[in-house]
């Protein structure tokens, strides 16, 4: 069975030591949080999740769910380690304290998600996507709806799905023909069929609360038409109780590459009763609150599984004893050196590293955007928050999963032969983490997001800000001769970034379909800019450090190590992920359809 170590210390030195969240009184509610209660909440969920969720993900893979008597029924153990879960009060982490929340920071909440997701990701879906159907109904759901459903949600009593996709539709919402009648007051007969459906169905929980987007008798066509309705598995009396099942029933299992645990539904609703979420039309401003909770989730499950993936190569690279070493023996009184010692294992191995703890500075960055936007005192710090966190996100959800499959295919290429057999647990880390580039919008749809909506419909306004950010950087280390390999390769990227940001704004102009042949390197030259943002100013606390006198030399000295390795092997990239843009894009564009 794989194994797999909380990066405590990493945690701590994100949010201690570079965003400074015990720092932040202007946030509501940070003055409640020190370093002893975060620790404390990060050893707690990282005991949990080796202890009780990590031994499930093997057998959740091999069992998968099963479709019994019109009913779903999760792998062995599941609905144990659910029970252990809500108990523990694990789902109420970052929930309002008015439905039995804890009101931790998001920064906080999402380092627990990564904990949930490395050691089992198809069980981690369960509550995660309720969180998601929290987070939409208490921004947009009537008091009422709230007073319904909220703290059973909070606490994990019921969970809560989002159901989007239909057969002929899949990305284009526009297509989608759900419908929804009036029946009295407030209520609403959903008819229709949906796919692809996460947790849409288990014995887990003795509710499940369905967010289904569907349309009005009078609803104009396209998006503008979808509202969105809050769909219960069972029926809810007025007084809080379970009442009779709602006509609604999952009417098959997708069959999947991977998170086998969690159970992928095609649901079917026949006139099954609802309640509207928001305003009528207005569903999808509704659902991308929900959505866009979910793409950092996702966003963080490229990251999880990434880590465990490398932890495992990393461990099997040191105990693998497999030729020599070309310079010589490196172990002499061995049969042969552990692969460790060999060139093309390290590249994968640091490549792997520099990417996880990159990207988790990047995703503690994103999560306090989001505290600030919901928590700042300050209406216009809050407002920029905001912008920097919508900017962010198809680059979070996009990049970070793009690159995280493809450590967890260079860790799984560590192991040669024996990760290609499920014993190891690096096929199934594969196989899991794939879907993460194609659910909650695929990362094509990112791409178009970041470039068509992020960077030129609000003329770069988002992107201007955080290049300001990254400027003032550079300019305070300018002058620090330690600080100059991190500056500098800060300054390509960020200067290639800025040339593919004006290519595109002029060429798309008159070649708008340039967007889409250039969206996906400037997603991925936009991740590795990001990235190296995040390892500039991980580099500058780690100089503090050792200038000022640690006892964690070697800490410190790793990151250091680590930073020097990204920009000399993932910041040059930027380079020519610019060079294709520019070079490649409008030939895309122009191709004839004979040439495919």
């Amino acid at each position: 069975m794989p194994v797999y170590q909380a990066p405590l210390r990493d945690y701590q030195f994100i949010l201690n030591e570079m965003l400074h969240i015990y720092q932040q009184d202007a946030l509501k509610g940070f003055d409640e949080i020190d370093p002893d209660l975060v620790d404390a909440i990060l050893q707690g969920m990282a005991d949990f999740s080796t202890e009780v969720m990590l031994p499930l993900n093997s057998v959740g893979d091999l069992q998968g769910c099963k479709l019994v008597d019109g009913k779903v029924i999760t792998p062995e153990g599941f609905d144990n380690a659910y029970r252990q879960f809500v108990d523990n009060g694990w789902p109420t982490l970052t929930c309002d304290p008015e439905y039995g929340g804890q009101g931790l920071p998001e920064v906080v909440g999402i380092f627990a998600t990564e904990i949930q997701t490395a050691t089992n990701m198809a069980f981690a879906m369960y509550p995660g996507l309720t969180h998601g159907a929290y987070a939409a109904i208490h921004a947009h759901g009537s008091d009422a709806l709230k007073q319904k459903y909220l703290s059973k949600l909070v606490s994990g009593e019921w969970t809560g799905t989002m159901n989007l996709t239909e057969s002929h539709a899949g990305t284009d919402l526009a297509l989608l023909r759900t419908k929804a009648v009036p029946v009295s007051e407030g209520v609403f007969a959903i008819t229709g069929e949906k796919i692809f459906i996460s947790s849409g169905d288990h014995q887990l929980t003795d509710n499940i609360v369905h967010l289904v987007l569907a349309r009005l008798p009078d609803a104009p066509e396209g998006v503008k038409g979808i509202s969105l309705f809050a769909v219960p598995k069972v029926l809810v009396n007025s007084d809080g109780s379970l009442g009779a099942p709602n006509t609604l029933y999952a009417s098959g299992l997708e069959h999947k590459m991977g998170i086998h645990g969690n159970s992928t539904c095609v649901m079917v609703f026949e006139a099954a009763l609802g309640e509207l979420v928001g305003e009528p039309h207005q569903g999808l401003r509704a659902m991308f609150t929900m959505m866009n909770q979910a793409r950092l989730g996702v966003g963080v499950q490229g990251l999880g599984v990434s880590e465990i993936a490398y932890q495992n190569a990393l461990a099997y690279a040191k105990d693998r004893l497999q030729s020599r070493a070309l310079s010589g023996a490196k172990a002499p009184e061995k049969a042969a050196d552990p692969i460790l010692v060999h060139g093309d294992v390290r590249r994968m191995l640091l490549s792997q590293k520099a990417f996880n703890e990159g990207a988790r500075a990047l995703v503690g960055q994103q999560a306090l955007w989001l505290d600030e936007a919901e928590r700042h005192t300050d209406p216009a710090k809050a407002k920029a928050a905001s912008q920097l966190a919508a900017l962010f996100t198809p680059v979070v959800k996009g990049f970070i999963t793009n690159r995280g499959f493809n450590a967890c295919v260079d860790a799984q290429q560590v192991f040669g032969g024996h990760g290609y057999i499920h014993e190891w647990g690096m096929e199934q880390f594969v196989r899991d983490s794939r879907i993460a580039l194609i659910y909650e919008g695929t990362n094509g749809i990112q791409a178009l997001d970041l470039v068509g909506r992020k960077l030129l419909s609000d003329r770069g306004a988002a992107m201007q800000q955080w290049s300001a950010l990254v400027t003032e950087f550079i300019k305070s280390h300018s002058t620090n001769a330690a600080m100059q390999p991190y500056v500098s390769g800060l300054m390509d990227c960020a200067g290639d970034l800025q040339k593919a940001s004006g290519y595109l704004a002029t060429h798309a102009a008159t070649n708008p379909d340039i967007i889409g042949a250039a969206s996906m390197a400037y997603l991925e030259l936009f991740g590795v800019t990001a990235l190296a943002w995040m390892w500039a100013r991980s580099a500058a606390v780690a100089l503090a450090a050792l200038e000022q006198g640690t006892e964690e030399t070697a800490f410190y000295q790793a990151k250091l190590k680590t930073a020097d390795f990204y920009m000399a092997y993932w910041a040059v990239q930027g380079r020519s992920l610019r060079k294709q843009i520019e070079q490649a894009s409008e030939m895309l564009t122009q191709l004839d359809e004979a040439i495919f």
